[in-house]
């Protein structure tokens, strides 16, 4: 295409979900409750962890380092979702819309790493209780939690900078409700086909060798734990790792079915419905499970809450 003819496109428009006004309003409600309670949620978890030392341990330390970024990873894409549904015109610059694309895609690379080492370390707590506390001593739990983060922000690196060469040169409509991967490509009158297949390849190792080592983890626990000889014991034992099972069935399943694909099979009303589930719904999931099925983290926040109520009592009987 001859950009000499071409203008070229200094922001985009969100179109998100089209539909009637009351539509959109009930779908502002419900995505703006799914986001502050998650948002609370992720930062009680964070609260109690630092709160209770008795939850210093990896374990909870991968979950404290799991809700942080469930914090920032809804954040990169929630508001911008919630000012489609009640605003007619909701723009992004091109700078913008590029580094949102690049922060989403750190975070999902980082919670994808996170979730791969949160089940070595429940294969070590579970497969070999006895070497346990040496091998993910304090300063490898910490190498390991910096290494996810280091690993998800380098991973979409090389993308971004390619996609912020393209040139944009109108429609300048995103259907979707954030900066993904297909709708920017496109709308691009440059030649995609090295970001595109670039982009695809580093999502498709990413997502399917952490999904792939978080299966084997499981797939050791579930061994050990059909060998041992005590009902109660397995019981037990899987209860563990069951609350940590669930997010990672829900969040690999949508970001499998999402981009572990051909880019020409992309549909963006399927594309947007099953963003919702791992941009909205999997980042409230894991302070839900967590807390419901944990009986460590009820007891800590019980522990927590007592002991702030008696400061509170204790500080207005003073008073």
């Amino acid at each position: 295409m001859n950009m000499a003819n071409q203008t070229r496109v200094t922001e985009f428009i969100f179109l998100g979900f089209s539909g009637v006004l009351y539509l959109r309003l009930a779908l502002f409600v419900m995505f703006l409750a799914v986001y502050l309670l998650s948002l609370m949620g992720n930062t009680l978890i964070i609260f109690i962890v630092l709160m209770d030392s008795t939850l210093q341990t990896p374990m909870y330390i991968f979950l404290g380092n799991l809700s942080f970024l469930e914090i920032w990873y809804t954040t990169a894409t929630v508001p911008k979702l919630l000012a489609t549904c009640v605003s007619w015109v909701v723009t992004i610059s091109v700078s913008g819309c590029v580094a949102q694309y690049y922060f989403f895609f750190s975070m999902g690379a980082t919670e994808c790493i996170r979730l791969a080492v949160m089940a070595y370390d429940r294969y070590l707590a579970i497969c070999s209780p006895l070497r346990y506390s040496f091998l993910m001593r304090l300063p490898v739990c910490l190498r390991f939690a910096a290494g996810s983060w280091v690993g998800g922000f380098v991973a979409p690196l090389l993308p971004t900078i390619l996609i912020s060469y393209l040139d944009f040169c109108g429609p300048q409509k995103i259907n979707h409700f954030f900066c993904d991967s297909d709708p920017i490509f496109k709308l691009s009158c440059s030649d995609t086909f090295l970001v595109e297949a670039l982009g695809y390849t580093c999502s498709s190792v990413v997502i399917l060798s952490s999904f792939l080592l978080t299966m084997s983890s499981y797939g050791h626990i579930v061994v050990t734990i059909i060998r041992l000889s005590s009902r109660e014991a397995r019981k037990k034992t899987f209860s563990t790792c069951a609350s940590h099972l669930t997010v990672v069935t829900i969040y690999y399943g949508t970001i499998i079915f999402a981009y572990v694909r051909p880019p020409a099979k992309y549909n963006f009303t399927m594309g947007k419905v099953v963003s919702v589930i791992y941009c909205v719904v999997t980042p409230l999931v894991n302070p839900l499970v967590y807390t419901l099925r944990n009986k460590d983290v009820k007891k800590a926040f019980r522990k927590v809450l007592t002991r702030k109520t008696l400061l509170l009592t204790k500080s207005t009987q003073e008073i």
